[in-house]
């Protein structure tokens, strides 16, 4: 055999072993960089095991003719992978697959959407936000004046804690509103509630720091603490709050506790004044935290908000959480951390190293909307319609479901408690109300521990008179379909 044809037949072993290449890659997309398009499948194949470690691509020349490209999208594309690691050149031998290349399952697992609460979005639900035309209009006018003639903080990386202007406006809003003792330098401006649970549960407690929780507790909460890796203690709330006493019982030297003192979540009751005197007293005693949520605060419709808990602390104990989000509307996403500063260096260290510092878009109309008396102009009008709302709902409800409902007429907030006579099941309801058009949430699913009370929690914030009323009707209906058992 002469070395030509030696040559030959190594060079046919070499490609009936490649792979069917129109097989693999049958159809490249029309659209985009037929060179990008290229690198991505041979990519994928890499990436799946498809083609393995040392195994040898076609030339350029070949994959040209195969797929219709032309000669420089084939090499632009093998210059991507052999950039990117994905595959070696060897000079005089050819183009193979890199060694150690990461191999993804070959049936990936598609990714999951969020969950969208379709509930929230039905009469009755619940973080729906008041839409007020005024409001709106205004904002509008002032974040158009900050656009036209935008200042450098938009152009470069800015203080991880916020613009100094807004945190020094809703510093000064928390003092004269909230009797929150802070300034500015202790604010930290965030995405809302959420996000501030989570720097400070991340900067202040380490995985399996015990934190007391209300028992009923908002879920998100527990999701963040629980997701932190920390000991979650549930601690009973009555009709003054959680209980401090029970805690100590329970697990005196916990690090953090959680607690909604103004407006508790679901259950609406306001810690009394005694049991706030001992949560502070228990945190100064035993070097805790005291995360105090401010939930819908803004909201009380019998005299002026609520002394904070924070006001009262003379230890530097109590973090403050307050959003704008239930005031003004949820898309803002402004939110704010007032931070004990004790633990300021360590929610800024987590901060850096997150998110590095909130958006600046909104933070001049807001501003503007604060200095400039038209947040409290606001928040008379839209507590006005909330009040109203509620009153409707509950009308609805004592006409309509007032022989399977407890109704508690709440003082304040955006929600309201409906105990079920007789026990449960809340859930099965609650079910049948969304599928009727009710968007009520079960109140035996906020329980972590011990027996769970059975009753429907249900917003009225957002909604028309005609919506609430017709809610009402539909969930009478539903009631009727699901007779509760008796209470004797």
């Amino acid at each position: 055999m002469t070395l030509v044809e030696k040559r030959t037949n190594q060079s046919n072993k070499i490609q009936t072993n490649l792979p069917d290449w129109s097989a693999l890659i049958p159809v490249l997309p029309g659209d985009g960089p037929r060179s990008r398009e290229l690198y991505a499948a041979l990519r994928r194949l890499i990436e799946t095991g498809a083609l393995a470690a040392g195994a040898k691509l076609p030339t350029t020349r070949d994959l040209a003719r195969r797929f219709g490209l032309s000669r420089s999208a084939a090499v632009a594309c093998f210059e991507m992978l052999i950039s990117e690691g994905f595959a070696v050149a060897k000079v005089g031998a050819g183009t193979f697959v890199a060694p150690d290349v990461p191999h993804l399952p070959t049936t990936l697992v598609k990714a999951r959407p969020p969950e969208i609460d379709v509930a929230a979005s039905l009469p009755c639900g619940l973080g729906v936000a008041v839409s007020d035309p005024r409001t709106l209009n205004l904002f509008r006018i002032l974040l158009s004046r900050h656009l036209a003639r935008p200042g450098p903080e938009h152009f470069r990386y800015g203080d991880p804690r916020g613009g100094l202007p807004l945190r020094t406006a809703i510093a000064t809003y928390l003092r004269t509103a909230r009797g929150v003792r802070c300034d500015a330098g202790q604010i930290v401006l965030t995405s809302g509630t959420q996000q501030g649970l989570d720097l400070l549960a991340r900067a202040a407690l380490r995985p399996g720091d015990a934190v007391w929780l209300e028992n009923p507790c908002y879920p998100m909460a527990h999701a963040v603490l629980a997701g932190s890796g920390a000991g979650i203690v549930a601690v009973p709330v009555d009709e003054e709050g959680l209980d401090p006493e029970i805690g100590e019982r329970l697990c005196p030297k916990a690090r953090a506790a959680y607690v909604t003192p103004s407006h508790q979540y679901p259950l609406g009751v306001t810690m009394t004044m005694r049991r706030r005197l001992a949560l502070l007293d228990w945190a100064r005693r035993n070097d805790a935290w005291i995360i105090e949520d401010d939930y819908d605060s803004e909201f009380r419709y019998a005299g002026p908000p609520l002394t904070s808990l924070q006001g009262m602390d003379g230890a530097n104990r109590v973090a403050y959480l307050g959003t704008f989000s239930k005031v003004l509307f949820p898309g803002l996403r402004i939110g704010y951390v007032v931070v004990p500063e004790p633990l300021l260096d360590a929610v800024m260290a987590v901060r850096a190293r997150s998110d590095r510092y909130p958006s600046t878009l909104a933070e001049g109309a807001l501003t503007d909307l604060l200095n400039e008396g038209h947040f409290a102009a606001h928040l008379r009008r839209v507590r006005r319609r909330v009040q109203a709302a509620r009153d409707v709902l509950v009308s609805g409800l004592e006409a309509h479901c007032g022989d399977a409902l407890d109704v508690t007429v709440p003082e304040q907030g955006l929600h309201l408690m409906a105990m079920l006579r007789g026990g449960g099941p809340d859930t099965a309801i609650v079910e049948a109300a969304k599928a009727a058009g009710v968007g009520a949430r079960a109140l035996s699913a906020m329980f972590i521990d011990g027996a769970p009370k059975h009753g429907l929690v249900l917003g009225f914030s957002g909604f028309s008179d005609e919506e609430l009323r017709a809610a009402t009707v539909r969930l009478g209906g539903v009631l009727q379909q699901h007779p509760l058992p008796s209470s004797s």
